[in-house]
């Protein structure tokens, strides 16, 4: 019984080496833990920092956002407030053109133009030339393509004149390969400037102009009587004051012009006068490109640059001397007389063929006609006395039923007759 405590006691050793044991590695497991949580805890913390960065950050966004948004309110207001400034400037401007507003205005003037600043200071000044003693009745005006700054800084240089400004960001989709894209954009810079001056400023009248164009003295006399005469006529689609065979050696002296030398014409180019009515019907199917009119008159003189410029154009008489187109009877040229007073000339020239018709041309006196089969031989007539041989959509330039008349030696009338003129005009065939 004696030896009972001591085998105790020896027991009693291991098991406080295992109790001492367990702790320690209940010491290290809760040390661990407590290192992992402190670590959990720093990246909760960490995370937490950058919650808040990141909701501070879109705080600010938001804040911008709404900045932004009501800087574009403004900005819209003050658009509004600008077109309506701009359409009050510009209606002040107009009413200031045509004195108050006392005298309706006959047609504006337009300048259509784009980058070229020098061809457009010309031209104001040449329109400006005539244009000012008879400001009210013309009311002018310069609508620019685009943006090119020198050509914008040039027309709001005068203050005689009303700036319109058109700029087209939308793609052009050509028709047909190898299109010029130009044609496109001139055709809508047209389309846009015509719009604006008949529905906007509500022109009955509209006067068009390239900005390569020189004026003579009685420009405005004449399409004075030429509004006259459209007012009579309806079949009158427009009035043009440029002659592409206008060539000094093919005019007449205007100081000699008595009357009945205008001509009616299935084509024409350039200085043209349009009504609101008629444009009433060419707007909502105006051409995406290349735009022209059919049926007009056309005065023997003008002038322009452009195509064809050292053969054609360079050579072109601009007229200097005033005539006084209103005191002449144009009765003439409405379409019921045309026919008959036309045909009648036509049917008294002689008749010429084969070859050097143009030696044939000079050595007879009084007017020649000479019939041409189709287009190949009418350019090879034009080629030889040297006028346009350029055909328009199936339509010689200048010409009216297919006959082309230019002058020769100044006083003589030359008629190149299509293969149905004669039909057309009901004139015997020789």
């Amino acid at each position: 019984m004696a030896r009972v405590p001591c085998d105790l006691r020896i027991l009693l050793i291991p098991a406080a080496f295992m109790f001492i044991y367990i702790q320690m590695r209940l010491f290290q497991t809760q040390s661990q833990y407590a290192d992992r949580l402190g670590s959990a805890l720093e990246s909760e913390n960490h995370c937490t920092s950058q919650l808040r960065s990141l909701i501070d950050q879109v705080s600010i966004k938001q804040s911008r956002i709404l900045a932004l948004e009501d800087l574009k309110n403004r900005q819209d207001q003050q658009l509004v407030q600008l077109k309506d400034l701009i359409h009050t400037f510009e209606t002040k401007g107009i009413a200031k053109l045509i004195e108050g507003g006392q005298q309706v205005p006959l047609a504006a003037v337009v300048i259509m133009a784009c980058s070229r600043a020098d061809y457009l200071e010309r031209t104001v000044k040449s329109v400006l030339k005539y244009q000012s003693p008879v400001a009210s009745k013309y009311p002018l005006f310069i609508s620019q393509d685009g943006s090119n700054q020198a050509v914008k800084s040039k027309a709001l240089s005068y203050t005689q004149l009303t700036y319109m400004q058109h700029l087209d960001f939308e793609p052009v989709i050509t028709e047909r390969p190898g299109e010029l894209i130009a044609y496109y954009k001139i055709a809508r810079h047209y389309k846009w400037a015509l719009d604006q001056l008949f529905y906007k400023h509500k022109f009955s009248r509209v006067i068009i102009l390239e900005d390569d164009m020189e004026i003579a003295p009685d420009f405005f006399d004449y399409f004075e009587a030429a509004a006259s005469l459209m007012d009579r006529d309806k079949t009158i689609m427009a009035a043009s004051s440029w002659n592409d065979n206008g060539q000094k050696q093919f005019v007449h002296d205007p100081s000699k012009i008595i009357c009945r030398s205008l001509y009616r014409s299935d084509f024409f180019r350039l200085g043209w006068m349009l009504k609101r009515s008629t444009w009433d019907e060419l707007s909502p199917k105006w051409p995406k490109a290349y735009p022209y009119i059919r049926l007009s008159i056309s005065m023997a003189i003008g002038s322009s640059l452009g195509q064809f410029f050292s053969q054609y154009l360079e050579p072109i008489k601009l007229n200097d001397v005033k005539v006084d187109w209103n005191a002449m009877d144009l009765g003439y040229l409405t379409e019921g007389n045309y026919t008959k007073y036309f045909s009648g000339l036509v049917r008294q020239a002689r008749p010429i063929q084969g070859s050097d018709l143009v030696l044939k041309a000079q050595n007879i006196k009084g007017d020649v006609r000479i019939r041409y089969k189709d287009q190949a031989e009418f350019e090879l007539i034009a080629g030889e006395f040297g006028i346009f041989e350029e055909w328009k959509d199936g339509v010689p330039r200048t010409a009216y039923k297919g006959i082309v008349v230019f002058r020769i030696q100044t006083t003589r009338r030359v008629f190149l007759v299509g293969p149905d003129s004669v039909m057309q005009l009901g004139i015997r065939k020789s």
